[in-house]
């Protein structure tokens, strides 16, 4: 007589089991921020070149020509034109002009960089001359700025420390303020805080942490929340579309499983809830997923005012234009 029940018992129990170790897992606390920075065509009306500007047998050469039209391609930030234009000044350029070359294959690298094309960055730099410069050449602190970012963009942490430590060299204050701005963009948290303790009064990172800390979403509350009554956990960060359609969808396939199992209808009963424990502990981590991305989103826009303000993003430190 108990037969059914037991086997009902049993399964559900299964079940529920099963799902919640496949679907209901703790999301991480830890944020991954999504900050991004597009160079403006304002930002090089403030900057100089740092290179000898050309003489008139210079510009008058062919060469020479190519080389002032890619200047202007790159300055109005047309990249892929002023690449190959700066290209044609090089295959033009004679040889002797040793310092005009550097010059050339710097500024091919500046585009492939503000264009985010860091692998053919660090090509066109590996196929370069630019190895053996020093710090006479007058891109240097720049061009040890795009190297470190490019390196780091690649993945490649070996030579991206070697650049670094050329940096704490001959630019300390450019390597400390590379070293925050990374802790920026990446939400490192313990190296904001130390940067914050090296200044005398409250910082803009004090307002950032600050700001941060008291304004932040608890991803366990989200999931706690959800857990006890689903929907719930939308509620709590501010998604209450979401809150009414998780609350809704389960309380309509929770209703039709009872429904069933009253009717004696055990496969459709056992299906059901299947389908229920899939809504019920997705939503759980759904939950927590919501509550990550709203401190990304939270922190992204904090940080990224302060980035700019600062001149913290890479880009901004770059001293020299074309």
């Amino acid at each position: 007589m108990n037969t059914l029940p037991n086997t009902f018992k049993k399964l559900t129990f299964s079940l529920l089991i099963v799902s919640m170790f496949s679907s209901c897992y703790r999301v991480q606390d830890r944020i991954d921020p999504q900050i991004d920075f597009q160079i403006q065509e304002q930002h090089f009306a403030k900057l100089s070149s740092g290179f000898p500007p050309l003489s008139f047998s210079e510009k008058t050469s062919d060469w020479g020509k190519e080389y002032i039209i890619a200047q202007a391609f790159a300055k109005e930030l047309d990249l892929y034109r002023a690449v190959s234009t700066f290209k044609r000044a090089l295959i033009l350029l004679p040889l002797d002009e040793s310092a005009r070359k550097l010059e050339i294959q710097y500024d091919i690298l500046l585009c492939y960089y503000l264009g985010k094309r860091y692998d053919e960055t660090i090509e066109a730099f590996d196929k370069s001359d630019l190895a053996h410069v020093d710090r006479s050449f007058p891109a240097y602190h720049d061009l040890l700025l795009i190297l470190y970012e490019s390196y780091h963009e690649v993945d490649d942490r070996e030579k991206q420390e070697c650049i670094y430590e050329l940096l704490k060299k001959s630019f300390p204050d450019t390597a400390e303020k590379i070293q925050l701005s990374r802790a920026l963009r990446e939400g490192d948290f313990p190296t904001i805080k130390h940067f914050a303790k090296g200044f005398q009064k409250e910082s803009y990172l004090d307002d950032l942490l600050d700001y941060y800390h008291a304004n932040k979403k608890s991803v366990a509350k989200a999931q706690l929340f959800n857990a006890l009554l689903p929907g719930a956990g939308y509620l709590y960060i501010g998604q209450k579309k979401s809150a009414l359609t998780a609350f809704l969808l389960n309380g309509l396939f929770i209703a039709a499983a009872v429904q069933f199992f009253r009717n004696h209808q055990l496969a459709a009963g056992i299906i059901t809830t299947g389908f229920e424990s899939g809504w019920y502990f997705g939503g759980i981590y759904g939950a927590g997923e919501e509550a990550k991305y709203y401190n990304e989103r939270l922190y992204d826009k904090k940080a990224a005012t302060i980035l700019n303000q600062h001149d913290l993003f890479p880009t901004l430190m770059i001293k020299y234009d074309f």
